[in-house]
């Protein structure tokens, strides 16, 4: 009987992770790395799954082997070259018959093998666990500002030898406001925004500085897991601002292609109301004559800046000019260093050999 192990994130790095649900269910979530090799399709365990109801489950295992046992061969062979002489961690969704099966066959051919106990249903709650109680590595640096000052651009060019840095929006395929899935599906699920997340914190190194931007406690229909809301909300606050030629040069930028005109027309009609029919009709025709800069301009003077930060209950730790990112990241740097000095924080150096 191939041993079972509890999930420990190390497991990660020094096994092959072999997922072998089906395939929507791998898509939903999975472990970080895992290769999905499925015992099932997802029509099949529709199909046994109605004879274990119906017949009991000897019957639905004597049907499961007749459909599946003309594949082992195949999916041993998979496994064994996806791990590459690594031993291999198997799971299905709570460490049952699939993963057994699995595990048997490949332990059968001499394949260095255990299961995970719990199967992805202990490592999902590893990961909520890990967010209801959630203390982050190292200290949490909050960009805040305007739509259009150029948070997302900004962070995610800062230098990776010296900042660790999470981009909460990329992660969840959404942008965070009205117009956030303009050339974006949000197709991913809660729960593997979830995994990634945690993935991301996982990675980031003791003691360096990790960047993010502010947030609502929702990115679209994704919602930040456990206490991070809470924790990002105590955390240093950074406050970032840029000009209005600058914030609508940029929204311009960012949005002026031809085929986000349909998206963008749906975007503004969902928030026709909070506009008033004659702001709307104006927006609407700027889009009909594809007027991408006045619209920016509109959308920044009637919308984002009355909705967004109208009221702030706390103050920055500091305020960052981002009309160049060059100088800003800069400042972010001194900014930092004066921290570390006056509160014994950790000292801002590379952890990465540079590219």
């Amino acid at each position: 009987m191939p041993q079972q192990i509890t999930f420990t994130p190390a497991l990660l790095e020094s096994h092959c992770i072999v997922d072998c649900r089906t395939p929507l269910e791998f898509a939903e979530d999975h472990l970080p790395g895992a290769v999905n090799c499925p015992i099932l399709t997802d029509e099949e365990r529709v199909v046994i799954g109605t004879i274990h109801r119906q017949d009991g489950p000897q019957q639905a295992r004597l049907r499961g082997l007749e459909l599946t046992c003309g594949r082992f061969g195949a999916m041993v062979r998979e496994v064994v070259a996806h791990a590459a002489g690594r031993p291999t961690l198997v799971y299905c969704w709570r460490g049952g018959l699939r993963s057994l099966s699995m595990a048997t066959l490949l332990e059968m051919t001499g394949q260095p093998v255990v299961r995970l106990r719990g199967g992805y249903k202990a490592f999902r709650n590893h990961v909520s666990g890990y967010f209801e109680a959630f203390a982050p590595p190292a200290p949490l640096i909050v960009i805040h500002g305007m739509t259009g000052t150029g948070k997302t651009t900004f962070i995610n060019g800062l230098d990776r030898n010296a900042w660790t840095v999470i981009d909460l929006e990329g992660l969840a395929c959404h942008r965070g406001s009205a117009f956030g899935e303009v050339g974006i599906v949000q197709g991913l699920s809660q729960k593997r925004f979830d995994t990634l997340l945690w993935d991301a914190f996982r990675r980031a190194p003791a003691g360096v500085p990790i960047v993010l931007e502010g947030e609502s406690q929702r990115i679209g229909r994704i919602a930040l897991p456990g206490r991070l809301y809470e924790v990002m909300a105590a955390g240093c606050k950074v406050w970032c601002h840029a000009g209005l030629s600058t914030r609508v040069s940029r929204l311009a930028q960012e949005y002026a292609r031809e085929e986000y005109r349909d998206p963008m027309a749906a975007a503004l009609e969902r928030i026709r109301k909070r506009l008033g029919g004659e702001r709307h009709a104006e927006l609407l025709a700027m889009l009909a004559d594809w007027d991408v800069e006045g619209l920016a301009r509109g959308l920044i003077e009637h919308y984002y800046d009355k909705l967004y930060y109208k009221h702030r209950p706390w103050t920055p730790d500091a305020e960052i000019d981002l009309e160049d990112f060059g100088a800003a990241g800069q400042r972010l740097t001194e900014f930092w260093e004066e921290q570390r000095r006056g509160a014994a924080l950790p000292e801002l150096k590379p952890y990465r050999d540079a590219p």
